[in-house]
Order: structure tokens, then sequence, then C-alpha cells
């Protein structure tokens, strides 16, 4: 029995040797990672594991029923003898990590093969062979690791179960209990023990993945955070040359070489004395990523150099996207094909479409900032024309009568059209310069209406450092002339409110003696632009709009008015972070 249990651990080497191959196939690994699989990948797993059963019965050792007598090698199975094997180490794994029908495939196709082969014990075995794979199929645990324990006991159990069926099926019943006797313990033992070993096989190769994979992710994020600021420029050779050199550190690579549509933009490493950027692109491989946005792996022949001897031997060419669209290419060069590995290709795939998400966020901030633009400047001309026209005959007639009168208006519609122009340039103001603003557009507006318009200050000094949009306070208190003031003929009173400070959170309040608005306009006012005689509330809407992008939901504006008693309007800016708050962010 010893000397039986001997062999047959040194068989277990055959089906060991046979795991470390499998867990090399593809359809393995993704086995292992997906929780359901195609039905193509459920065939591919039956049969390899059932060819691997039918390797485990090769791999047997013949036993004679009568005599006892072993024969180390299976050649042929006469009807008095049986097959002390490793067969059910590759059913057991079939069901551990592929369920019960991969379990049961796995069994049938063994099973059947054992059948087939005749024996003693041929029913007895093949029937076992099917059950192994239901039984290991209870010992699997969907999102579980399975130890090593688990495997060890499975493997024994169901050599167990092919023991007692032997003894339930095979005839004469003395000769079966002889040989289950004989050969009992050594293959319960063994093919524990080759269950164990293939489950750390798997652990180690899924390790292995993992570990590459931390590596590579570590990788990833440090070159995201050290390309992010130049890829935010879009795809100049300034940038390019930049993030090339980033990326020559940290891959393996003999050259890093980014290119628009048109040219190449950067080269970093050999052969930089002939791939120099500025050039047109050389290659039809490059136009051909380009016009079909998949990466390419290519030899020496391939990249078309036109240099003879170019030390650039093979190249990994990914595609850099815009808005949907390949604006460009990223390519990495080898000495040859063969040292492009997996590991360097998924890398490549990561770098392109991290590369291509940078170029989209530096798309999107450019958009926005067209965007700020494009409203700031709507407000511009908004204000512009009327207000202008305006402004000018009041200080022209102001010219004969009071010239003193006219030159300081004239200084006041000077800083007022300053200021707005240099509001499109900047991204916040402060509440003291908003406050000039208003102080030069209504010195103006004040001479106009002469004794029918006021306009009076509550601001509290602490207050005037907090920041805010530029050209958010004027337009509002625009609106109280141009709309609260439409149909009012004398005391128009303004009034302006500024509390708090910028530590703990500053209060403006704009309000008005006019018209008020009415209840169903008031509640779409800030929320939306609308169609009206008394104008589209757009200043309102992007006022509103560009302090919640600013400060969030909190310094909406929150506007009250009842007709014939006027409106306010308050917005509230939050605390503004403390030094020490900075800091620790």
């Amino acid at each position: 029995m010893f000397e039986l249990l001997i062999t047959m651990t040194e068989r277990i080497g055959i089906i060991v040797t046979i795991a470390f191959i499998v867990t090399r196939l593809r359809f393995f690994r993704t086995m292992l990672s997906q929780d359901k699989l195609s039905s193509v990948q459920r065939l591919q797993a039956v049969l390899v594991f059932g060819v691997l059963g039918i390797v485990g019965t090769y791999t047997g050792i013949t036993v004679s029923t009568e005599s006892l007598a072993v024969n180390k090698w299976m050649l042929q199975v006469s009807e008095e003898e049986a097959i002390a094997n490793s067969r059910v180490v590759g059913i057991a794994m079939a069901g551990l990590f592929g369920g019960w029908k991969i379990g049961l495939g796995a069994g049938l196709v063994a099973g059947l093969h054992r059948f087939t082969l005749g024996g003693f014990t041929s029913l007895a075995c093949g029937l076992a062979t099917m059950l192994a794979g239901i039984l290991a199929s209870l010992f699997r645990k969907k999102n579980e690791q399975i130890s090593v324990s688990a495997a060890l006991v499975l493997g024994a159990l169901a050599e167990s179960l092919q023991m007692l069926i032997i003894l339930l099926l095979s005839r004469p019943f003395d000769q079966a209990l002889n040989l289950v006797a004989f050969i009992g313990v050594p293959m319960i033992v063994a093919n524990g023990i080759g269950c164990a070993l293939f489950l750390l096989i798997i652990r180690s190769v899924v390790n292995e993945e993992q570990k590459a994979a931390a590596q590579q992710a570590q990788t990833s994020l440090r070159i995201a955070r050290k390309t992010l600021g130049y890829m935010r420029q879009g795809m100049k050779p300034e940038s390019a040359e930049a993030v090339c050199r980033i990326l020559f550190e940290e891959v393996k690579a003999s050259a890093i070489a980014m290119t628009d549509d048109r040219v190449i933009l950067a080269h970093i490493g050999i052969g930089d004395d002939h791939h120099a950027p500025g050039r047109p692109l050389q290659t039809e491989v490059t136009r051909h990523v380009i016009e079909k946005g998949e990466l390419l792996i290519v030899d020496r022949h391939q990249i078309q150099c036109q240099m003879r001897d170019c030390p650039l031997g093979a190249a990994i060419v990914g595609p850099l996207k815009q808005g949907g669209e390949t604006v460009g290419t990223l390519k990495f060069y080898f000495p040859s094909k063969k040292d492009i590995t997996h590991v360097t290709t998924e890398l490549m795939s990561g770098l392109s479409m991290l590369l291509s998400y940078q170029l989209e966020a530096a798309q999107l901030a450019e958009a926005k900032e067209l965007a700020r633009e494009a409203e700031i400047k709507t407000l511009q001309a908004q204000i512009h024309p009327h207000f202008l026209f305006n402004a000018l005959n009041t200080i022209l007639s102001l010219t004969r009568i009071d010239a003193v009168k006219a030159r300081k208006l004239l200084r006041s519609l000077s800083d007022y059209i300053r200021q707005n122009l240099s509001a499109a340039a900047v991204e916040k103001a402060t509440l003291q310069e908003e406050l000039q603003h208003i102080r030069s557009y209504m010195s103006i507006e004040e001479t106009r209406f002469e004794d029918k318009l006021a306009i009076s200050y509550e601001v509290e000094e602490s207050a005037l450092n907090a920041i805010v949009p530029p050209l958010t306070m004027q337009p509002l208190v625009e609106n109280c002339i141009r709309h609260g003031f439409r149909n009012k003929t004398d005391d128009c009173i303004i009034r302006i409110r500024i509390t708090g400070k910028p530590s703990s959170g500053v209060t403006v309040t704009i309000k008005d003696n006019g018209e008020g608005i009415p209840a169903e306009r008031l509640r779409q006012l800030g929320l939306q632009m609308m169609q009206s005689t008394s104008g589209t509330g757009m200043a309102v809407f992007n006022v509103n709009r560009r302090l919640t992008l600013m400060y969030g939901g909190s310094a909406s504006l929150k506007i009250k008015s009842k007709e014939s008693e006027g409106t306010e309007v308050v917005f509230h800016i939050p605390p503004a972070p403390s030094a020490a708050d900075d800091k620790f962010r």
C-alpha cells in the first residue's frame, strides 16, 4: 500500500504540471474572474477539465483484483483489473470553479471515457466520476476564496465516494472489498493532495496577476498625476514633449512618441535624430490608427522608417481621442516585437484611454471658460447699448450748464466701462470691486433721473473682501431701475445691504420699492430664461447660475416680491476656508 501511495503521489506531479498550463489559458482566467460564463466558455471549460480527467486516467496504475499485482503503466485494462488514478482532480476542480453544470459535463466526458476502457470497476468509476463533479459544486462559494483545506477535503471526499460506489456496484463483492482495502487510502490521500496543489497553483497565478495589476494601476495613477497639467493644454508640441518625457521615465521603452492627425508632435528616446518633431506622418500604420481608432502592434517592416539602420524594431500605436474622434496617436517603440509583453500592451491601452480622458477634460474646461465668457459678454451686450447712449446724452446736456458735474460723470462712465470690460478676463471679484462698479453706474443713473432715484448703502467693511463672480451685483441693481421703476415716476429707492465677514459668511441684499414681480413669473425667475414684453430674465439667470457654480446651491438667489410693494434679492456667500483648513485638504 505504501509503495502505491508513493507512486500515486509521483503521478500527481503530472496533473499539477498540466494544471499549471491550464491556468495560462485565457478562458480559465475569465472563469475565475466572472460569475457568469457564455455557452462557448462553458463548453471550453467542460472539454478542458474533461480532458484533464482523461489524462488522470491514463497516468494511473493498473491493479489486479485477484492478486493485487501492480503495473505502474496503464497499457490496457483486463476484466480482472482496476485503475488507481488521479482522474478525480480535474473533475473536482471543474465543479469547484465552474459549478455543477461544468462539473457534471466534465464528469460525463471523463466518466464515459473510463467506462469504455472496461475493467472490473468501469461502471462504478464512470458513475463516480460524474457524481464527483456535482459533489465539488457544493463546495463552491461565489465571491469567496476557496481554502486549501477545503480543496484537500474535497479531493478526499470525491475519492471516498468512488470507493463506496465500487463496493456497491462491483462484483464479486470480496474482490471489490480487497481492492478498496488496497487502493482506497493511497487514492484518497493522493487525490486530496492533488486538489490542494491544483488550488495553490491557481492562487499563485491569481496573486501574480493581481500584483501586476496593482503595479500597473500605480504606474497609471502616477502618470495621470504628472501628465494632467500638460494634457489640459491640448495637443501642442510643448505639452506633447513634456508628456513623452514623463512616459519615457515610467515605461521601459526604447522611445516614446506622440502625433496629432498631421505631424509628429514629440519623440523622446532613440531614433530622435530622424523621427523629429514637426515632420509629417510617415507611416500608413499611424494613419490607420487615426482612421480606425484601434490599437496596433507592428514590426520593423510596418513601421516603414526611411532610415535604413533605424534601431526601432517594433511599436505599439494607440489612438488619442477627443470628442469621439481620433485626434492623434501615442507610440511606444521597442527593439523587437518580442519585447512587447501582454502587460505593456495593456498599459498602452490604459494610457491611451487615460490621456484621451484628459484631452476630453481639457476640452470641457475650455468649453466652460468660453461659456463663462459668453455669459459675461451677454451681460455686457445687454448693458451697453441703452445705458451708454443715455449716459452720453446726459453728459452732453451737462457740458454747458455744469461742466464740473459733466466731467465727474464722464469719469464715472469711464470707470464703469473699464470695470465692465475687464470682467471677461477674470473669474472672481471682491464685493469691494462690485460695489465700486455699482457706485460708478448709479452716479450716472442718479444724474439722469435727478431727484426721482436714490440709493442707500449699509455696508460692513469686514464683508468687502468676500469673493463673487464678476458682474454679480450690477445686473441686479440695473434690473431694479429697468423693470422695478419702469412705470414709477418718483420716490424710486434702492437699498443695498452687505453684512458679515468672509470667515463666517456674507449676506448681500438688494431691495427696491418698485412695481414688484407677478407670482407666476417670480417662480421661474433665476431658474430659466423667459420670453415676455418686460425682458427674458437673462441677467438674473446668469447671475444665479454663476453663483451656484462657484459656491453651490446655498448661494443661489432668494427673490421675494409683492406687486406694487417692491422686490428683494438676497444671496449668501458661504464661509471661506481658513488657512488651517487649506493645509489639511
